[in-house]
């Protein structure tokens, strides 16, 4: 009666995985003269016995012992299905932008917009972005490809103007009254300084 070669295959792996654990335990295998195994498993029964056997290998060595999380909730698990919960992850994770669709990209720009201004350096500057992201915005709104509604509004320019030099004067005088906090407390300590000399 001759045996079945897959489950002989699969005995010789076994064999093979269980001679390898005792050499890293520093054991003297059984079978120490036995051939090498050829390349990787071969059918989905050896490769499910194969990696299962790995698996208990690596708890028996105490790979999964203390491991980040263990015995915490996953994060990011609702009470909802998000079929897309990865890539939001990831473009928050990595700060990524101008991903997604434009609803969603706006919105985002438009809660950024007022520290983006507040890096230009001139008037028109600043009216040229608030224009160009009104012109997105309305792009966006006459788009017809689904997704998201676009509720991002629109921005008057003559306003944001506005509001960037008042934003930007008030800088100046905080980093005024900065400078002349610092400098008086320099003097003083100059004054303290020569006093205690004396």
């Amino acid at each position: 009666m001759s045996e079945d070669p897959q489950r002989a295959a699969w005995q010789y792996r076994l064999d093979r995985l269980a001679r390898e654990e005792a050499i890293a335990c520093g054991e003297e295998p059984d079978d120490a003269d036995a051939a090498p195994e050829p390349a990787g498993p071969s059918t989905q029964a050896e490769r499910s016995a194969y990696v299962e056997n790995a698996i208990q290998q690596a708890i028996r060595r105490g790979e999964f012992d203390n491991l980040p999380g263990a015995g915490k909730p996953l994060d990011g698990l609702t009470g909802q299905h998000d079929p897309d919960w990865w890539i939001r992850r990831k473009i928050e994770r990595e700060q990524l932008s101008g991903l997604g669709p434009p609803a969603l990209t706006l919105r985002v720009e438009n809660a950024q917009l007022e520290a983006q201004l507040d890096r230009m350096h001139r008037e028109s500057e600043v009216r040229e972005a608030v224009e160009d992201f009104n012109r997105r915005v309305i792009e966006a709104r006459r788009q017809l490809l689904g997704g998201p509604p676009v509720v991002t509004p629109t921005r008057d320019a003559g306003d944001e103007v506005r509001a960037w030099r008042e934003r930007r004067e008030a800088r100046r005088r905080e980093a005024a009254a900065e400078r002349e906090q610092l400098e008086h407390e320099q003097r003083t300590s100059r004054t303290r300084w020569w006093k205690r000399r004396d």
